[in-house]
Order: C-alpha cells, then structure tokens, then sequence
C-alpha cells in the first residue's frame, strides 16, 4: 500500500508581517519562483507515494487549487475546514475521509517546511513502513544545527520519545542538545487507524465532533467541505497537546538534513545566504563609499540583500519611514548603533530594526563585514533614507 501524504496547509503566517493586516500567508510567498507549498507538492510526487490530500481553509482555497494545476497534479483531495481549530481537528478531519482505508499510513507534512535531501527523507519514510502498527505514531526530528529558541525539542530513549520540550531558552536548548536532542519537526507517521484509536481514547469531544463534521460534508469538485456547525464544536488543540502529549507510543526518525520552516526572517536571511549564487546578478550590484550591496531578491513587501561594507567602511547614521529591517551577520564583527544603545555583532548573530529607529553599521577592523538583509514594507528604495551623520558628506 502507498502512503497517502496529507499537507497542512492553514497557516496565516502573521510572524512575519509587522502590519497583521496585511500579511501573507507563508506557504503561497513566492521566494524567486518557488513557494513552500510548491516544494512540498513536488516532494509528493515520488513513487512512495498516493495521491495528496491538503487540509486547509475557504480563504486560501484558489490558491491552491492555482498550485496544484502550475505542479501538474491532477488527483488529490482537498479538506475544508469552515473555522480555525488548530492541528488536532485538522489532522483526524483529514484521516476521516472515507477514501482512505483503515490501515493506510498516512504521512502529515506541513505546506510551509523547506526540505532537503528529500531522497533521505523518504527513504526513511519508505523504512519505517512496515513498523506501523493500529496504535503508534512517528514523528521526524532533526538534528539541531543551533541552539535554537524558535522550536520545540524532543528527548529519546532507545528511540522513543521520552519527553518534548516546547520553545526552550537558548541556554535550555543548549542543554537538551547535549542530551542528543532533537529539533521536533511537526511532521507526523502513522496509520489511518492509530489515528482513530488515538483520538477515541484522549480526545472524545474532537472525534465526535469531527466525525460529524466529516459524515455531514457536502463533496463536489474533489473538495470535502466540512459541516461548519459540527466542525466548530471541536475543541481547539494542537495535535501535540491534544495526543502526543498524552499517548506513550511515539517512536522517532531522526534525520541529520537541511530543514527550516523559515518561520522568522532570520531563517529567511539564512536561506538566502545559502543559496546567493542562485540570486547573485551583477547587474543587482551597488558600490558606495563604504562598500557595496548586492539586491539578491525582490519579493512582495520585501527585499532581500547583502551588505559588504569595508574596513573602516562607516554607513550613514540613518531612519527609515516606511520599513524594518532584519540582519543576519554572515561574516566580520560589525560595531552597530540602535538608537542610543552600542554593540558588537558576530557571525550567525541577528537583529531586528524596528520601522522609525535609528540605526548605523560601522566595521572599525582589517576584515570585511557582511550582512544578510531583509527589509520589510511598503516602500523598499533608497529613498526611504533620513540620514543624521555621515562621514562621505552625503547630508544635504
């Protein structure tokens, strides 16, 4: 039997947008003509595989129904949900579907995680097949490549999951990576049955409800519309309240691959950074008194670039009216102003400049600086520069 691969594709992606309003969904940005949604579906086509399933709301259903034509992919399914219930309502509304037999395994991937290697990846989906039982369920960690604060952790023994830690402090996810933990993806493996098992036994209300939801859908088009009022009675949890949390049958697959699920812009300045010579023109190539940018990609609301600046290269003390920026430094040690405070940055280090705040970078050493940049907002040109002080004369 294949494996169904079923995408959660709901998320608002709010993180990432200072003005809420205007925010767009992660898995439909379009990073240099890719989107996380369209990774995903091109993931899916690998022999291992059934057709997709994709959870997700009336608010983005043209979009990806849009991406499911631009990726050639002609049978799937898709599940509407009629109101925000969080992960656990979505994952059993999904598995409910009566075009899914009881013992088929199901595999939850989420639109918005950027995989590579995808060849390991389902390899060690295609090897734990057969360890599928009525009861169990597999989850993917990854090797953690920092201590990071942005996601949560999970702890084995004997690969079983023996505890998950959710968004440590970075002195805590020091400690839990030293205990050879890893980084819990949010991916989740298992069989159709485990799923209802599951949930009949730690959360009745949300099976009952959703079951409901699901008996009373209206079908046309290969969408499952679910019933609004049966589908809102459900409580609202995250599938790892809700079950993992509770249940003592989840087995890991660790994997040692690249994976984000550039939920920050400084994930984003990351990925960017890695791939530069896919975005490298040299026509996109600036040279100032200090040094040099280059533009590497220029999306909707915002604008990505890498900053050179030379030794002793000093940027004009400076304000932007309609942008913030991110910085990821990539190279050097850049003495940086933020209003009245004065630091040192180093390698993998980050910031945010809040729209409005006063900002410099100045590199007073022998070696070059270089920074990865996210500007986000309406107006993303040179002309949104109010300068205070600079040393090249450029005030007028």
């Amino acid at each position: 039997m294949k494996i169904r691969p079923v995408i959660l594709c709901g998320g608002a992606g709010t993180r990432l947008w200072p003005d809420a309003k205007k925010h767009q969904a992660k898995q439909f940005i379009d990073f240099g003509n890719w989107t996380l949604l369209g990774k995903t579906l091109e993931r899916v086509k690998a022999p291992i595989y059934d057709a997709p399933i994709i959870s997700t709301n009336a608010k983005y259903l043209k979009q990806v129904k849009q991406h499911l034509k631009k990726h050639k992919i002609r049978k799937f399914k898709i599940v509407l949900e009629p109101a925000k219930r969080n992960t656990a309502p979505a994952i059993l509304s999904t598995a409910l579907i009566k075009d899914i037999p009881y013992e088929q395994p199901l595999m939850f991937l989420a639109a918005d995680h950027l995989i590579e290697k995808v060849a390991l990846f389902n390899k060690a989906i295609k090897k734990n097949q057969k360890k599928l039982t009525h009861n169990n369920i597999f989850i993917f960690g990854i090797k953690p490549t920092m201590p990071s604060s942005e996601f949560g952790y999970f702890l084995t023994k004997n690969n079983k999951v023996s505890r998950f830690v959710e968004k440590p402090k970075e002195a805590k996810a020091k400690q839990i990576i030293n205990k050879k933990g890893y980084w819990n993806s949010g991916m989740f493996y298992l069989r159709k049955d485990s799923i209802i098992n599951n949930f009949k036994k730690y959360q009745p209300n949300i099976y009952r409800n959703c079951n409901k939801a699901v008996t009373k859908a209206k079908y046309k088009s290969n969408v499952y519309y679910l019933n609004k009022q049966a589908f809102t009675k459900a409580t609202a949890k995250s599938f790892d309240y809700a079950i993992l949390e509770k249940t003592k049958d989840i087995n890991a697959i660790k994997l040692d691959i690249p994976w984000s699920d550039l939920g920050s812009w400084k994930e984003i300045c990351k990925m960017y950074g890695r791939n530069k010579r896919h975005y490298y023109k040299k026509k996109n190539v600036f040279h100032r008194p200090w040094g040099s940018y280059v533009n590497l990609f220029n999306g909707k609301e915002f604008l990505i670039k890498e900053l050179y600046v030379k030794p002793k290269g000093i940027l004009s003390l400076q304000k932007h009216h309609h942008r913030a920026e991110h910085w990821v430094v990539t190279h050097g040690k850049p003495k940086i102003t933020l209003n009245k405070k004065y630091f040192t940055m180093k390698p993998d280090e980050t910031i945010f400049i809040p729209l409005g705040a006063i900002h410099r970078i100045e590199n007073p050493y022998k070696k070059p600086v270089k920074i990865i940049e996210a500007q986000v907002g309406s107006i993303l040109k040179e002309t949104d520069i109010v300068r205070y002080q600079d040393v090249y004369g450029r005030i007028k």
